[in-house]
């Protein structure tokens, strides 16, 4: 894990604004993709449901976004993808294979979190890119999100 950077908690604040666009079905997750500078490359939400699409996580739509914006192809390098909630298997490898700079996320996510949690993905010695992590910013926020949503589909 790396320390606090200015403006990690502005980030997590930016993919929660992101999260609340998701569609009333998704689960509220956001990220926010920035340049080395600090410039807004991307911003997506969960649509998963919406789109009908596994691969809908809101890490790999703002990927794919900034990606179309970044002016190098498909290289992240020197950008920060932030996001509510710990990146599960594919969104970690898509990180490594972006080759994101650094990864801010809010709540861990014992269950699927592949940033350190259940897996590593993003930190496996053997890879040739591993971007820096900090987790847990902004932690209870992210949590609360995701603890209002499914106490109110889990009664539907």
């Amino acid at each position: 894990m790396t320390g606090p950077a200015p403006g990690d908690e502005a980030l997590i604040r930016a993919a929660l604004a992101a999260a609340a666009a998701a569609g009333p079905d998704d689960v509220p997750i956001g990220a926010v993709v920035v340049d080395a500078d600090g410039v807004e490359l991307a911003r997506a939400a969960n649509a998963r449901e919406e789109l009908g699409d596994p691969t809908a996580h809101a890490e790999i739509l703002a990927l794919r976004a900034a990606a179309a914006v970044h002016g190098d192809g498909w290289r992240l390098a020197g950008a920060t993808l932030a996001v509510t909630v710990e990146p599960c298997t594919m969104c970690a490898g898509a990180l490594v294979a972006a080759r994101v700079h650094r990864v801010v996320f809010g709540a861990w996510e014992p269950k699927t979190g592949a940033v350190g949690s259940l897996w590593d993905v993003v930190r496996d010695r053997r890879l040739t890119h591993r971007p820096q992590v900090r987790g847990g910013v902004l932690e209870a926020q992210c949590a609360a999100l995701l603890t209002e949503f499914f106490a109110a589909h889990r009664d539907d």
